[in-house]
């Protein structure tokens, strides 16, 4: 997707698919399924308050009647953005609350955390939001599936449009954890497959939520590349855009850049939203299709906002478990696995599958030029 002028968000649109959902606490009887929501939602307000759209989900399956006859009832809890959090309210949830299965994760590592508690507690986890390959392949498991795109998948779509820059000298910027880490790596290998006269003549990393973006503006412009891809997203994302702009950094430079299409991160840059960037995001208000029509209708009239992709992400993570829980007719953690196995979702992209072989959605990916 191409940010141009003209408009704050007129985005060349690589949709990126979304993610997991639940609900809102109702009174707890004999008949109602309690699901646990881990998430980082002070580290993170900006994608996660809009994430909690699960609720227009729940509040929909449950005036329909519920799943089965049973009403379902969410149980949140914070991890704090951090896996060791992530573990412990992990076992809150399961062991106090009684909860039958667990949804939910932002960051890669606390949403491996989670990945590693589902295998050895034997409970299911839908991943809505974390991007790491490792918890398909590496660290996957039969009780875990995920929700959203992969590092690898978002990054793939980038890459041909890179390409066609014909840029040589590329520098980077990235948080220093394992999204950021994967994101560069698998950025570098597939540019490098399509373009072998590349050249990487400078890396940033920076730790998560504590970018020195000066120091960071300075480095980047004094390795003269030619182009740049941004990995940073949230208020790194922000402190960077400002000092880029400040100190001329992306004049005449091409950005290819992860998830800053999404309005959750683009929209509060406001007036120093960057244009001509290369990203992934979803732009809401463009996509002409009736499942996204429809979403963004019922959205506005439950919030009187516009939705983010969060929004996306946590409405179809509670569509999810919806269906799964019809399918499997039980809470049961191995009913439930087998039957998210080639399970079909209804969602604001248009349907979805998750694939036997790996646990992840699949879908077709459509790029769109504003």
């Amino acid at each position: 997707m191409t940010i141009r002028a003209g408009t704050p968000m007129r985005l060349a649109f690589i949709a990126t698919a979304v993610a997991l959902a639940a609900g809102l606490a109702c009174a707890a009887h004999a008949d109602t399924i309690k699901i646990g929501e881990i998430n980082s939602y002070k580290v993170v307000p900006a994608f996660l308050m809009p994430y909690r759209s699960w609720n227009l989900a729940l509040d929909e399956i449950n005036a329909a009647g519920g799943i089965n006859g049973n009403k379902l009832e969410v149980i949140l809890r914070d991890d704090n953005g951090n896996p060791g959090d992530t573990v412990r309210v992990a076992q809150e949830l399961v062991a106090r609350e009684q909860v039958k299965l667990l949804f939910g994760g932002y960051l890669s590592n606390t949403g491996l955390a989670l990945a590693d508690y589902a295998k050895q507690r034997r409970i299911f986890f839908l991943a809505a939001e974390p991007l790491t390959d490792k918890i398909v392949w590496q660290d996957g498991n039969k009780y875990k599936y995920r929700l959203r795109p992969s590092t690898y998948m978002q990054v793939a779509m980038l890459v041909p449009e890179a390409a066609k820059l014909r840029k040589k000298r590329w520098a980077l910027v990235y948080p220093n954890y394992e999204y950021g880490q994967s994101a560069v790596a698998t950025f570098k290998r597939l540019l490098k497959a399509a373009q072998p006269n590349v050249e990487f003549v400078a890396e940033q990393a920076m730790p998560l939520g504590n970018i020195d973006a000066g120091a960071v503006t300075q480095a980047l412009a004094d390795a003269k590349p030619d182009a740049i891809f941004n990995v940073l997203f949230s208020a790194d994302l922000g402190k960077f855009v400002r000092e880029g702009n400040t100190r001329g950094l992306f004049k005449n430079r091409a950005v290819v850049s992860l998830l800053t299409g999404e309005p959750d991160y683009l929209d509060p840059l406001g007036k120093e939203a960057p244009v001509g960037w290369i990203v992934t995001g979803y732009p809401w208000y463009s996509i002409d299709t009736p499942e996204n029509k429809k979403f963004v209708a019922a959205y506005e009239a439950k919030y009187h906002d516009y939705p983010r992709l969060g929004s996306v992400v946590g409405y179809t993570a509670m569509m999810s478990i919806a269906n799964g829980l019809k399918k499997a007719g039980s809470p049961d953690a191995d009913q439930l696995a087998a039957a998210f196995k080639g399970l079909p979702v209804d969602t604001p992209f248009g349907p979805i599958v998750y694939r036997k072989q790996d646990n992840q959605i699949s879908r077709r990916w459509a790029p769109m030029s504003a």
